[in-house]
């Protein structure tokens, strides 16, 4: 295998360069003040597409996202909550850990917390300090701060291709800073004694954002390590402070991360999704509506470099939903449709024919084709969409096949090889699917949910459905096809399908 990857920091694509089978990544997580909106969920997907088909390639993978559980956002929402500050970011911790699962995140190797890497942040400030890196600012009142000097690092605005002079001409000292120069940016920020903060050599405070991810990066992976990702919105000042701060802390250890990658926004009216525009959709949001990988399929859609437009409508009932997550489940239950007709055909126990037949070797090469497509698609820069369509190319050919298998059901040495391709089309499916984290329930599990969920939203009851379905059966039974089409009519209209076979109706709800 072969990964290339576009890199921020030379803004060109290149090989991911894999030293004895291990690779090491680092993912800026959330900050735990309030509920994940879908981008969060598209920061942790990026990374997780990444460790899953490195894992599959046979690699060992580290993984580290953190969890910034220290931060002035959380005081603000903790005093308003009325609730201790750590309390309300353990909750929404929690709350994120959860819904990432859903969406069909592995947890990482490791998600290590601020507040639990104090040690480590001073240690870090501390190094920075004894080589003349940072510096120590007594304030009012005791406290004492400690700032990064910006300009003692020389390649700083490498990664966002930001020049110092220019900076320096926007910059502004806030109210209440004394630090000496307008770029350079907070270490530590002493607190009085009844604040909200840890003990320090320099007193009590708080970390400063950045110099949060160097200690937590270096302490699970070491300075050097792989891939470092997060989303677009980070590249400056977060991650150009990060590498400033790092490679200070260690000059002779060469580059603080090999590889740069950042996803692109979410756009809601097109701007970006964020919490400080109140334009965001929490995924509570979306799941509330959608099933959990029909909302994994559309973050998959778009390329992760680029924007991705998420559209909400308002329905004349009310309802409001989403448009592209509501094509994305379709999409869905079409696959694990299709799934369920090539199990039935690869259960076939007829003896295969000892002639291949030639329209099944035509399939079996398209299957190939089709994995061999996918991984190569994510192995160019995380192609998620041209994965997706290869994954979409592999449940026609399992429909295809179950058509062919259906026209010739009474050649059974036929049916015996069509189960035989049937077979390899399953196992084609569940590996691309799991490389893109699909397909994690059984086939049965996912359309009980979803028909579940669909009818609550429309405020239907299963056995009611199932009760108009068996008076249609039994009208049709009768020959009172007037009313057999008039309760046909009276479920449509309230979104219930139906799809009459020789010997059973089975029924589904629309979106």
């Amino acid at each position: 295998m072969v990964l290339r990857l576009y890199n921020t920091l030379t803004r060109t694509t290149e090989e991911l360069l894999v030293h004895a089978g291990h690779v090491k990544i680092y993912c800026c997580g959330p900050t735990t003040y309030d509920f994940p909106h879908a981008g969060h969920a598209r920061a942790a997907l990026v990374p997780d597409i990444l460790v899953r088909r490195l894992r599959d390639s046979g690699l060992e993978v580290t993984y580290v996202r953190n969890i910034t559980d220290v931060d002035d956002k959380i005081l603000a929402r903790a005093a308003q909550n009325g609730e201790p500050p750590l309390a309300l970011s353990e909750r929404m911790a929690r709350i994120y850990q959860e819904q990432m699962a859903l969406v069909g995140c592995e947890p990482p190797t490791h998600e290590p917390r601020v507040s639990e890497n104090i040690g480590e942040i001073c240690a870090l400030i501390q190094r920075l300090i004894a080589n003349d890196s940072a510096y120590v600012i007594d304030m009012p009142g005791g406290k004492r701060d400690v700032y990064f000097a910006v300009r003692k690092f020389d390649g700083y605005g490498k990664l966002s291709r930001r020049r110092i002079d220019e900076l320096r001409v926007a910059a502004r000292v806030p109210e209440g800073e004394n630090k000496r120069d307008p770029l350079d940016f907070a270490l530590w920020k002493g607190a009085a004694a009844e604040d909200w903060g840890w003990d320090s050599p320099w007193g009590r405070g708080r970390p400063g954002w950045h110099i949060e991810c160097s200690a937590m990066s270096e302490r699970y992976l070491g300075h050097g390590f792989d891939v470092h990702a997060g989303g677009m919105d980070l590249i400056f000042p977060h991650h150009e402070n990060e590498i400033a701060q790092s490679e200070a802390a260690c000059p002779d250890c060469g580059p603080f991360a090999k590889l740069w990658i950042h996803n692109g926004f979410v756009n809601v009216d097109k701007e970006k999704m964020s919490k400080s525009l109140g334009n965001f959709v929490t995924v509570n949001d979306v799941l509330a509506r959608n099933d959990c990988e029909g909302f994994r399929w559309f973050l998959l859609g778009a390329h992760y470099r680029g924007p991705l437009q998420f559209d909400s409508e308002i329905l004349s009932d009310g309802r409001v939903v989403f448009p592209g997550v509501d094509e994305a489940e379709r999409r869905v239950d079409h696959m694990y449709a299709a799934l369920l007709r090539v199990r039935a055909l690869a259960a076939t126990s007829a003896a295969p024919a000892k002639k291949t037949d030639a329209a099944l070797a035509s399939q079996a090469t398209l299957i190939a084709n089709a994995v061999e497509s996918a991984c190569a698609a994510l192995d160019d820069d995380l192609n998620t969409p041209l994965s997706l369509a290869a994954l979409g190319e592999l449940t026609s050919i399992g429909n295809e096949l179950c058509d062919l298998a259906h026209k010739r059901r009474k050649d059974a040495a036929f049916l015996g090889s069509a189960a035989e391709l049937a077979r390899q089309v399953e196992a084609a499916i569940l590996r691309v699917a799991s490389l893109l984290g699909l397909m994690r329930a059984s086939a049965s599990d996912y359309q009980a949910r979803t028909r579940a969920r669909r009818l609550k939203l429309r405020g239907l009851s299963e056995e009611a459905v199932a009760a108009r379905v068996d008076a249609r059966v039994a009208a049709r039974l009768a020959k009172d096809f007037a009313e057999s089409d008039r309760i046909r009519a009276e479920l449509a209209a309230v979104g219930i399908s139906l799809r009459d076979g020789s010997d059973v109706t089975e029924w589904s709800v629309e979106q």
